[in-house]
């Protein structure tokens, strides 16, 4: 199945920067398709004057120069033959200096020799068409890319390697060996067959349904790998909330005053915990005030509140608490999220307890963000709300975005309906693994219809 409007031609030679924008020591030019051998030979010279048509070589030093013999820039060219590359065509990838001139001046001489600029995850999309990998590891490539921790490196690592596609595959040929059982009984009624559909195979798909269970159990940990989650600090001025981030961060990421109101905007650093990573955002102090800029921050604030996954409240926990605590408290408790009291403050006085105002704090942390004392208690608690949940290695099959979670659901449904319904004809129990067949299909790419096709790889960075 092809994405993207009909009219694009997917055989013809496509080129794109493979590197970031800035400056570098290498930088890559990637060409792929039927003219990408043809073009790199017009266009490089080698510096032992040898042949690219040599088949015993892949990699060869030169230069690049445009047809009229001036030298573009010193390169190191890569030649991948298909079908044994990446998008299983052939493949040229020229390593020039990685500067925005040499990049684009290559780039221009291969456009000009009739390559086209390729669209955003074409590359890959064309080993996807091209079956050299399945939709799920296409996806993976830019989990790849993004991945923020070693350990969501290691889910996309294990995506990428085929881990749920198998798991998938496993899936769909017990319900394609369960639809051919239907399908027998249907087109064979009157034939001197065995029972066709019988106990032990209603028993082998209501096994096919928890494992799907099991499988579709494990999408939260993968968004979590995959996602990450955000915790806000919040509170009014001056409690010591830039304090606590910093603390977080171990790093003097915000500005911290003994005056009240220092934050005005948004500051957001990651950390990990348990190889999950979380965004910290720190906020202004939420109060009244007069001052516009002031205001703003307060409003950037109370918006970060409503994205946030968990928020600690901040309180200072060497003074009485206020009303303007209470409130912002009581406004938090609203959202609906885990709210984690954080009694700031407490190596300035003897007891820190938790205010009594009929809130129930998912929990409550004793600490000081000057000296540390009570830091790793915090990061256990974090741990344990945001991830104490999760049973799954980041190495495993998981399921991991929002439509892979649905398209599994779906088939579970069928399958679900099937077996509650299983004295049904035959025809009518068929047409359930057929919808079933067809949902987990769309997560392998089989039956994704276009749309979401097009959708999922223009979200990939162009020349990838």
């Amino acid at each position: 199945m092809m994405p993207g409007p009909s009219a694009t031609n997917y055989d013809d030679t496509i080129v794109a920067i493979s590197t970031p924008p800035g400056e570098g020591g290498v930088g890559i030019v990637r060409l792929s398709g039927p003219d990408a051998l043809r073009i790199a030979g017009v266009l490089f010279r080698s510096s032992r004057g040898k042949s690219i048509e040599d088949r015993h070589q892949a990699v060869f030093h030169g230069h690049l120069c445009a047809p009229s013999g001036e030298v573009i820039d010193e390169v190191l060219l890569h030649l991948m033959r298909g079908p044994r590359s990446y998008t299983c065509e052939d493949v040229a990838e020229i390593n020039g200096h990685g500067g925005a001139g040499p990049l684009n001046a290559i780039l221009e001489l291969v456009l000009e020799q009739g390559a086209r600029l390729a669209n955003p995850g074409e590359f890959t999309l064309r080993a996807f068409l091209n079956g050299r990998i399945d939709l799920v590891q296409a996806e993976a490539v830019i989990d790849q890319i993004q991945a923020r921790t070693r350990a969501s490196l290691q889910a996309a690592n294990a995506a990428a390697s085929g881990a749920l596609s198998q798991r998938l595959h496993g899936l769909k040929d017990e319900l394609a060996f369960a639809l051919s059982r239907l399908e027998a009984a249907v087109d064979f009624p009157e034939d001197d067959l065995p029972e066709l559909v019988d106990r032990a195979l209603l028993d082998r798909l209501a096994a096919t349904h928890d494992a799907m269970a099991q499988l579709l159990a494990t999408s939260e940990a993968g968004r979590l790998y995959r996602e990450g989650v955000v915790v806000a600090i919040a509170g009014r001025p001056n409690v010591g909330k830039s304090s606590l981030f910093n603390a977080l961060l171990r790093d003097a990421r915000a500005i911290v005053s003994v005056h009240a109101g220092t934050t005005r905007d948004r500051l957001e650093e990651t950390i990990t915990l348990a190889g999950v990573p979380v965004r910290l955002v720190d906020t202004a102090g939420v109060r009244d005030t007069e001052d516009e800029v002031e205001r703003m921050g307060v409003t950037l604030a109370r918006d970060t509140l409503k994205m946030a996954n968990l928020v600690l409240l901040v309180l200072d926990g060497s003074v009485p608490y206020t009303q303007d605590d209470q409130d912002l408290a009581r406004e938090i408790a609203r959202e609906e999220l885990p709210v984690v009291a954080v009694l700031n403050k407490c190596d300035l006085a003897p007891e820190c307890t938790a205010p009594d105002w009929g809130i129930p704090f998912t929990a409550v942390c004793a600490m000081s963000a000057l000296t540390g004392a009570g830091l790793d208690g915090l990061e256990a608690t974090l741990q344990k709300l945001l991830l104490g949940g999760l049973n799954v290695s980041a190495d495993q099959a998981m399921i991991t975005r929002a439509h892979q979670k649905d398209s599994l659901r779906r088939a579970m449904d069928c399958v679900e309906r099937l077996l509650a319904a299983s004295d049904l004809s035959p025809e009518f129990l068929a047409i359930e693994l057929q919808d079933a067949l067809q949902a987990l299909g769309e997560i392998t790419g089989e039956t994704t219809p276009d749309d979401i096709l097009e959708t999922i790889f223009n979200s990939f960075c162009i020349g990838k």
